[in-house]
């Protein structure tokens, strides 16, 4: 389809966002400064894939659902607003994690957090990226809504409502990491971000459970389209 000015946008807006990933704006001036850069390569790798998942979901959303309403506008609004919010508790969290897992500094000005500041980070964390999904959530609620407009077949209606399923999953798991980060004991809250792990087995699941719902629905659809012989 033809892009729309609010895909470009948003084009525009995920790339200054990757800009604000970058392990560091200062080029090494020794071999001590080159070693510590390097350290950080895992936590911006981190980032930097997350990230490009997200601006993968978004691609894949107008790419099935060209919209572009007010409604629309508004959702998609909300989530790079979120999206660029996301970038600065991200790329701490990462940055913190390498460190106190694997012993990765990074950058020389890394701020060591308290176990208390870690658990709160590690709930802003969960907080954006349950935010983010939960958006998701809503603009493929939204796309099933507007399934007529959209010229959808019922097996495109029904991929919409899995769709839309298959994120609030991932905004379960977001939820499920914010409320570790403040169940478990501080000297735990930073395992916090190894609980997204948990969207592998679910999505796999759920993958598995809608693809047998969607050939049964399928096998309805061809029955009601066969006549019947008496």
């Amino acid at each position: 389809h033809r892009i729309s000015r609010l895909e470009e946008f948003s084009d525009a807006v995920f790339g200054f966002a990757l800009t604000l990933l970058v392990i560091t704006s200062n080029v090494p001036r020794s071999y001590a400064e080159l070693s510590m850069l390097l350290q950080g390569i895992p936590a911006f790798a981190c980032c930097f894939a997350l990230l490009v998942w997200i601006w993968h979901e978004h691609d894949t959303f107008f790419e099935r659902y060209p919209l572009d309403d007010r409604v629309t506008l508004v959702l998609n609004s909300a989530l790079l607003f979120v999206v660029l919010l996301y970038i600065y508790p991200l790329k701490f969290m990462f940055d913190s994690f390498m460190f106190e897992v694997f012993g990765l500094q990074g950058r020389a000005d890394l701020v060591r957090m308290s176990l208390e500041e870690l658990a709160r980070a590690s709930v802003l964390y969960g907080l954006g990226f349950f935010v983010l999904m939960s958006l998701f959530t809503l603009m493929y609620l939204y796309a099933y809504r507007r399934r007529a407009t959209l010229d959808l077949s019922p097996v495109d209606a029904f991929d919409t409502r899995v769709f839309a399923t298959h994120h609030a999953l991932s905004a379960g798991v977001g939820l499920f990491a914010m409320l570790f980060a403040l169940v478990v004991p501080k000297e735990l809250a930073f395992l916090s971000p190894s609980s997204f792990v948990l969207m592998g087995p679910a999505h796999a699941w759920y993958g598995a459970r809608s693809a047998r719902r969607r050939q049964a629905f399928i096998a309805q659809l061809e029955r009601a389209r066969t006549p019947q012989v008496s």
